[in-house]
């Protein structure tokens, strides 16, 4: 007789504990918005560090030729919509006269001798939009250090070059602010990038001027030390490879 009044009670426990451990089971219901952006978040944080997301590009400017620069710049993404782009390059002769940020074409005849200078690019570039990959519109700060030096060889009365030289120098250093669009390829890691900026620019200068005294019939040269600063102007385009 115990064994039956038992048994009905013993089938209430195991009912009892089993709704109980299904409710507790449930998930906890929050906001169906706040879930969405913390899952879309998350699924990109994943994507970003996967292998087959194009996080470096190495791009080269083949337009700052012309102004006697030769740079390779490499960019890498840090963050779904930052990026950290470096570059390095050589400054040559310059054949375009921008006289206003002190870039002098440099004559092409002889007595002026070239010297190769290293040049120094660093920039952050913030991505208007959450890409996995370093495209679309952008805004870039960042610092620049130029030198453009050469010697020129000093004439003697009847027009030959002596061994005699003066050193002309331009030293710029700019802090630099860029906006422009890059884009990867549908197809490929190819990738162009369109930019347009401005600078304040900081100008250290030694300028050589020559001058010929036609009465004497002597060539007279002087060293002018100038330190200014101006505003300079970008307009460029980027090719680059994504990997």
């Amino acid at each position: 007789m115990s064994r039956l009044r038992t048994f009905p009670l013993l089938l209430a426990l195991l009912l009892f504990s089993s709704i109980s451990s299904e409710a507790f089971a449930q998930p906890r219901k929050v906001q169906p918005g706040k879930a969405r952006v913390i899952l879309a978040r998350e699924r990109m944080a994943e994507q970003f560090d996967t292998v087959d997301v194009v996080k470096n590009v190495f791009k080269f400017n083949p337009l700052l030729f012309f102004r006697g620069e030769i740079p390779l710049y490499y960019e890498r993404a840090l963050t779904p919509n930052v990026s950290l782009e470096l570059g390095l390059g050589v400054t040559l002769r310059n054949y375009l006269a921008l006289s206003f940020t002190g870039d002098d074409a440099d004559d092409y005849g002889a007595g002026t001798e070239i010297i190769a200078n290293p040049s120094y690019h660093v920039a952050a570039r913030i991505y208007f939009v959450h890409d996995l990959e370093p495209q679309g519109f952008y805004v870039q700060p960042g610092f620049a250090h130029l030198v453009y030096s050469k010697d020129i060889l000093v004439r003697a009365p009847d027009g030959s070059f002596t061994e005699e030289k003066y050193r002309d120098e331009r030293t710029f250093n700019d802090l630099r602010v860029l906006v422009g669009f890059q884009q990867l390829g549908s197809s490929s890691n190819w990738l162009f990038d369109v930019y347009g900026g401005v600078a304040y620019r900081d100008r250290r200068m030694l300028v050589v001027n020559e001058q010929l005294d036609l009465q004497n019939d002597l060539y007279t040269y002087s060293v002018e030390e100038r330190k200014d600063r101006v505003p300079a102007i970008f307009l460029g385009v980027k090719i680059g490879l994504g990997f």
